[in-house]
């Protein structure tokens, strides 16, 4: 696609060899006291500047960032998160790790969580909706913060795909009451692997600091904000040094990123809008899209699998499905296991695959997500790339659709 780790150059390599000319690996302690480490540290100081956030928090994932959010938010046995089934594995097994349980929705034509299924899907035990905004396009807030506050229900924005998407004018992960962000290899931004976190909340910052450094609350957070939490049994998923010094080269280079994303989208958006037969993704604030991936609705599958086909053969790379997929078409959620075989994520719904977590249960995510056609549109495009691609997909659907 041409996202941050076709970019990795010479503003990475500078800020790598800062950090081995110190010798100071680990965030929390110097080599040499009068050389402390600083990149994670002002990682998360222009992270709060580019989000608008007030706290943020350098982790060693996405994944790890999903667990240190929920952890903040006191989730646990007994406990459920609605989240879309369309998303990836570790918005699933976070949840599953924490003893919680998952309760799986249906999207929309955002691609992202239905609103309305959280009033379908709520119960006692719901404590939280994890919100994932899909491919650089944020969902439907408005209508999801109102549903999930008249519930009482913390929200998690899930950002890993969507790093500086914005919606009403907010970046996304700062709507919500957390947001995480993930810096892996095939991210807009990446760092190999890596992770954020956001909160405008001084205790669930703190508490996902603890959930991050075993328990701890060390200076650089305390003078951020003072402790007010008991100490508790968290996990390690401290950023190193060289970590953030990649990430903090490439955030940098985030909001030029999206300019130059968000032009080519609106080129070929323009280029193929109001073709018969072929719908556009709902784009809830089309001012706040990445734009690094455009999509489109077509009649069938099978009409779907030929577009993708004859892209493919015309040299647009495209897609059906990206690294996203059902998450109750995957073993993990057939066997319902977790590690040890004894969490209660499940043990409360019997017969399995239960009800909620088939196939069958889904009828709307099934077919949009079998029907959509993605082109990815990255940094490494131009526009007469972006020209070449709209005019060969009206060519096609004209051929295809009528």
């Amino acid at each position: 696609m041409g996202l941050g780790n076709i970019l990795v150059g010479a503003e990475e390599r500078t800020l790598v060899e800062q950090v081995l000319q110190s010798r100071s690996l680990n965030r929390y302690y110097a080599t040499d006291p009068a050389r402390p480490p600083t990149m994670v540290a002002t990682l998360e100081q222009e992270f709060r500047a580019i989000t608008g956030a007030r706290f943020a928090l350098a982790v060693t994932s996405g994944s790890a960032a999903l667990e240190c959010a929920l952890g903040a938010l006191g989730l646990g046995p007994g406990d459920e998160v609605i989240l879309p089934a369309w998303s990836w594995v570790a918005c699933w097994t976070s949840i599953v790790h924490l003893g919680a349980t998952p309760v799986l929705a249906e999207i929309d034509e955002t691609l992202c969580l239905d609103p309305a299924e959280i009033d379908r899907l709520v119960s006692p035990r719901t404590k939280a909706v994890m919100v994932i905004h899909y491919q650089g396009v944020a969902g439907r807030m408005d209508a999801i913060l109102e549903r999930a506050r008249h519930h009482g229900l913390k929200v998690l924005e899930d950002c890993a795909q969507a790093p500086g998407v914005s919606f009403g004018g907010r970046r996304v992960g700062t709507l919500g009451d957390i947001g995480i962000y993930s810096l892996q290899h095939n991210k807009p931004v990446c760092s190999g692997e890596g992770g954020l976190l956001v909160t405008d909340d001084p205790v669930l910052y703190e508490r996902a600091v603890r959930m991050h450094d075993i328990g701890q609350y060390r200076a650089p957070h305390a003078a951020q904000t003072p402790a007010r939490v008991p100490s508790f049994s968290g996990c390690q998923f401290r950023m190193a040094e060289l970590t953030g010094a990649v990430a903090l080269a490439q955030i940098r280079r985030l909001d030029h990123m999206i300019a130059q994303c968000r032009g080519l989208h609106e080129r070929v958006a323009t280029a193929i809008a109001g073709l018969p037969g072929l719908r556009l993704r709902e784009l809830p604030d089309p001012a706040g899209i990445f734009g690094y991936e455009l999509y489109y609705f077509v009649p069938s599958r099978e009409i779907a699998r030929t577009f993708t086909e004859r892209l493919t053969q015309a040299n647009v790379n495209c897609g059906r499905r990206t690294g996203t997929y059902p998450h109750y078409t995957f073993e993990y959620c057939h066997t319902g296991n977790d590690h040890s075989g004894r969490l209660p994520a499940f043990v409360q719904l019997g017969e399995w695959p239960a009800a909620g977590y088939r196939a069958v249960d889904f009828p709307r995510t099934e077919d949009l997500s079998h029907r959509f056609v993605s082109i990815p549109l990255g940094v490494a495009y131009s526009p007469d790339d972006a020209d070449y691609i709209g005019a060969t997909i009206k060519r096609l659907s004209r051929e295809l659709v009528g």
